[in-house]
């Protein structure tokens, strides 16, 4: 029988070190996700910290884009156990957690991703992860979704290299809008400071055999960042994507 859900081959996925382009849901419509999972994309990631919609569009986004074979990751509003439970129960082939300071705080949050012994992740077999009861297999100790780290503020950026040595940890994920701000150089993307902050964390993932993820915002920009050591790349999201298409085909059209 055929399933959208990922069952651990994304997280495979990440740690063979391949590189992988999506885009973020901000939307939070399934057919979003449909039309960027249709369009090529290796995975869709919905925006729960500054998207549109919350825990309720999981599953039909999980489902939509899982259709094509495309898994579905969700950015979680908190690192609360139950925030990240509730997203990995619904399907989620992986989970980002925004705003921690330190590899002590990952290190709490970790063990959400797993069940005991290994973790502290809630057991119930009447969900999407667990195909309704279906598939006992899916309570399984050993993490299935990716666990990707934001790398936004200075606490996270100091200890990068701690953080990347934990066990758990599977990508460590620059936000590149919040760290320039916490770098002092606002959307300064080309300022030194911020640039060698780029190269910490991929000197920190590379050492401990993660991977370095970013958000891009166009192709071009991407490229770069694929040459400087990034190969988990987010290429804007739904609705700016969306907004550039209109604008461009608009000023083309009127010169």
């Amino acid at each position: 029988m055929q399933s959208p859900l990922s069952r651990g081959s994304f997280l495979k996925t990440v740690k063979s070190g391949a590189l992988t382009v999506g885009t973020f849901l901000g939307l939070a419509s399934p057919i979003a996700a449909e039309v960027a999972a249709v369009s090529g994309a290796d995975w869709v990631l919905l925006d729960l910290e500054h998207g549109g919609g919350g825990e309720e569009q999981v599953g039909a986004t999980v489902v939509a884009s899982g259709a094509y074979g495309v898994p579905t990751l969700v950015r979680v509003e908190s690192s609360e156990r139950i925030r990240i439970g509730r997203v990995l129960d619904a399907g989620a082939a992986g989970v980002m957690v925004p705003r921690l300071n330190s590899a002590a705080e990952v290190a709490e949050v970790t063990p959400h991703f797993a069940y005991p012994p290994l973790g502290d992740r809630g057991a119930a077999t009447y969900n999407r992860a667990a195909q309704w009861g279906k598939d006992p297999a899916a309570l399984d100790p050993a993490p299935k979704a990716a666990c990707i780290i934001q790398i936004e503020t200075l606490g996270a950026l100091d200890e990068v290299d701690l953080i990347a040595a934990l066990p758990g940890v599977d990508i460590l994920f620059v936000g590149p809008l919040d760290l320039s701000f916490a770098l002092g150089v606002p959307r300064d993307f080309a300022n030194p400071k911020f640039q060698e902050a780029l190269a910490r964390v991929v000197v920190a993932a590379k050492a401990h055999g993660k991977v370095a993820g970013i958000l891009a915002s166009n192709a071009f920009g991407a490229r770069k960042l694929v040459e400087q050591g990034f190969n988990f790349i987010a290429i804007g999201s739904d609705s700016t994507l969306l907004a550039a298409a209109i604008t461009d085909s608009i000023s083309e059209i009127k010169g």
